[in-house]
């Protein structure tokens, strides 16, 4: 398929708090080499897209404040490649500019597609068919997302249910569905029920579609945000005095709201919605216990580290996860099943079934006034 008329936004936003005090406001999740694979989070999305559509052709939109990291650890991204955001907007901004941007500059019939900047794929070339899939739905006017295949009944994913098949109507996505409805994070009883369906997959937040398509969704369900965003994009590649004039005049008063929310789910009750189905195995690093399902053990008994294993001694523990961060030893005696992330201004000790309330965590640090540490 010639993907000439293709490009990768890759959102980088997000402090990623459950990965707290790993991840922080100044140096967030996708920064690091979570699976210690060599390349960060960041690096990897940017390799797996690039193999697909070629580095001039991939975009990174990140807070202002990561700009020098994200260029430093890709420097085969272009030089007009970066959209820097004064203060976080979510993904519905993140997108919505990229995209403008793109448009004005290679036509509004260009396809864009947006993948997350922390997601662990494994199987690129798999990746790249349903990718291909994505595409051919987008050429035919359908907003279309990835949906993983959901191999558990879990409640830390919302869910797509898919409907019937597009094959007829775009032979250049066999697998493609109609979808009929995004639902959100659901209780346990809830996601066994969607499972036992067999009708549902896993919003993995991924989105494939023409400019002009998704402009004009935007204008139609977020007026104000689609008015905001293209008088940015308008004179954007004007030079840095107009483009930080106009991010500073309107970037701050622009809705914060997640693209599912503001075009997904309202365009998929009107039929626009496309779904392909991801043949690959995919997980979205949410919290210390999604790391530690991806790492090898340590020993017979569980023990995941992320880092110099020679700084973790053990007896008589079992199923831990262990971050040492500082150089120091770390001695676990009788320790089962808990996080230890070991960092020079902050030491975190928690059960893994409560990696997802690492979260309310950071809140209580904030609250007391340890925005220092955050």
């Amino acid at each position: 398929m010639d993907l000439r008329d293709f490009y990768a936004i890759i959102p980088a936003g997000g402090v990623g708090t459950r990965l707290w005090p790993l991840s922080r406001q100044d140096r967030p999740k996708f920064l690091y080499d979570l699976l210690g694979s060599g390349r960060t989070m960041i690096q990897g999305t940017f390799d797996r897209l690039a193999g697909i559509c070629g580095q001039d052709h991939v975009v990174v939109s990140t807070g202002r404040r990561h700009v020098a990291q994200v260029r430093a650890q890709l420097p085969g991204l272009g030089e007009d490649a970066v959209f820097p955001e004064p203060v976080p907007r979510d993904s519905t901004a993140a997108i919505a500019l990229a995209t403008a941007v793109l448009a004005r500059r290679h036509g509004d019939r260009i396809v864009v597609g947006s993948f997350a900047a922390d997601h662990v794929i494994r199987d690129d070339k798999a990746f790249g068919r349903s990718v291909r899939q994505a595409v051919a739905a987008a050429r035919a006017g359908y907003v279309t997302t990835i949906g993983m295949a959901a191999s558990r009944p879990s409640t830390a994913f919302g869910y797509i249910h898919q409907g019937p098949s597009l094959a007829a109507e775009i032979p250049d996505a066999p697998d493609a569905r109609l979808v009929s409805e995004f639902v959100e994070k659901p209780d346990a009883s809830t996601a066994q029920a969607y499972l036992s369906t067999g009708e549902y997959r896993w919003n993995a937040g991924m989105f494939v579609m023409r400019a002009d398509v998704v402009l004009s969704c935007l204008e139609r369900f977020v007026p104000d945000l689609y008015a905001s965003i293209m008088a940015i994009a308008r004179v954007w590649d004007e030079g840095a005095d107009q483009r930080n004039q106009a991010l500073d005049e309107y970037w701050p008063g622009i809705e914060k709201i997640a693209f599912d929310y503001a075009v997904a789910e309202p365009l998929s009750a009107a039929g626009g919605v496309a779904m392909v189905p991801g043949g690959f195995d995919w997980d979205d690093i949410g919290d210390f216990n999604s790391i530690a399902g991806l790492l090898p053990s340590s020993n017979r008994r569980n023990i995941k580290i992320l880092g110099d294993s020679d700084r973790v001694v053990y007896l008589d523990s079992g199923g831990d996860m262990v971050v040492p961060e500082t150089g120091r030893t770390i001695a676990l005696l009788g320790v089962d099943d808990m996080i230890v992330v070991d960092t020079p201004d902050a030491l975190l000790v928690a059960p893994r079934a409560r990696s997802q309330e690492v979260k309310d965590m950071v809140g209580k640090l904030s609250q007391y006034g340890r925005d220092d540490i955050l």
